[in-house]
């Protein structure tokens, strides 16, 4: 589907962008990558470690922000991934203008640029917190969300389709919880601070995420939500994982966290179809129809909800400790 197609990724300098540009190499001939990013030095060194594939990668520095500049960079463009954002809870709690203006104003940037330059088909990048936000980075994607899956009605019967995949904890990722204990343990600290002992999180490797990513290009007909079924875990079962017999204070919560995570709520549970490896929540809209439901799936129980408290599969200190040894060695 891939080949022979030019590709643009905002955002592309971050964990994503390398793992979604490793796989889309090995596994297609495109005729072109774009990273659109505002780093000029992350570019540089994300040019010197693909210099062997200088005649397909391009590095376009530009704001999402910067409507202008989004729509020069997407002449021509087959497919747009939309990983750029403002993603510390924290930083996005003390900047929520700052965090608006990424967030929230750069997706509409994206989704103007896209229509105009008919990009065939826009996948977004979302995470659990979109689901019953209680921060502003939460509440900033689900906006995010509902720009790109209402912008179908934009589209018309043949232009840009638009969905989103939804994440949970990626493993290794920057900003994770993995690189903070792995930082604790690289200098020779013998604790890692756990906010509360009952917290979970859902646990999918960036490679997963790349893989919906792709699924969702080749699949979506417009407004869905890409959900993968992924197991969850215990925060003190990945300390224990990372650092045996390691103290593990309670430092409590802290402002805007959760103690379980939730990618599909009952109030979506109508909408929701089950397939074999992940879930669809479909778009509430008069211009979508039962039609344009994705053969192979089945509409889930009524007030069914998927959270990392009460997921089915969970993983265990040993799982966790095998998975650290692959997913963050890739």
């Amino acid at each position: 589907m891939l080949n022979n197609k030019t590709i643009l990724v905002t955002g592309g300098t971050g964990s994503f962008g390398h793992h979604f540009v490793d796989y889309v190499l090995e596994h297609y001939k495109p005729k072109k990558i774009i990273i659109y990013s505002r780093d000029e030095y992350k570019q540089f060194l994300m040019d010197n470690e693909y210099k062997e594939h200088r005649d397909v990668l391009r590095f376009f520095i530009g704001d999402v922000r910067d409507e202008a500049r989004l729509k020069m960079a997407m002449k021509g463009v087959d497919y747009a991934i939309h990983a750029a954002a403002l993603k510390q809870v924290p930083a996005c709690e003390y900047n929520p203008n700052e965090a608006i203006k990424t967030n929230v104003d750069g997706a509409m940037n994206v989704i103007t640029a896209s229509l105009d330059a008919g990009v065939k088909k826009v996948v977004a990048l979302s995470t659990d917190k979109a689901v019953n936000p209680i921060n502003l980075y939460g509440g900033t994607k689900l906006v995010s969300d509902k720009l790109f899956i209402a912008a179908n009605a934009y589209g018309g019967s043949d232009g840009t389709r638009f969905s989103v995949v939804r994440y949970g904890n990626v493993a290794g990722s920057r900003g994770s919880v993995i690189p903070f204990f792995q930082n604790i343990i690289d200098k020779g600290g013998d604790e890692l601070p756990i906010t509360d002992y009952r917290m979970t999180r859902f646990w999918i490797s960036l490679e997963e995420g790349v893989k919906l990513v792709i699924k969702a290009l080749e699949e979506s007909r417009g407004g869905e939500t890409f959900i993968s079924k992924i197991p969850s875990f215990k925060i003190t079962d990945l300390a224990k994982a990372m650092l045996p017999d390691c103290k593990m204070p309670e430092v409590g919560i802290r402002e805007g966290e959760k103690l379980h995570e939730i990618m599909v709520t009952r109030e979506d549970s109508m909408h929701t179809y089950e397939y074999e490896k992940h879930y669809i929540v479909y778009p509430h809209f008069n211009w979508w129809g039962i039609k344009d439901v994705i053969p192979g799936g089945k509409l889930v129980e009524p007030e069914f909800e998927y959270s990392s408290g009460t997921n089915t599969e969970w993983l265990s200190v040993e799982d966790i400790r095998e998975l650290l040894k692959t997913d963050l060695h890739k």
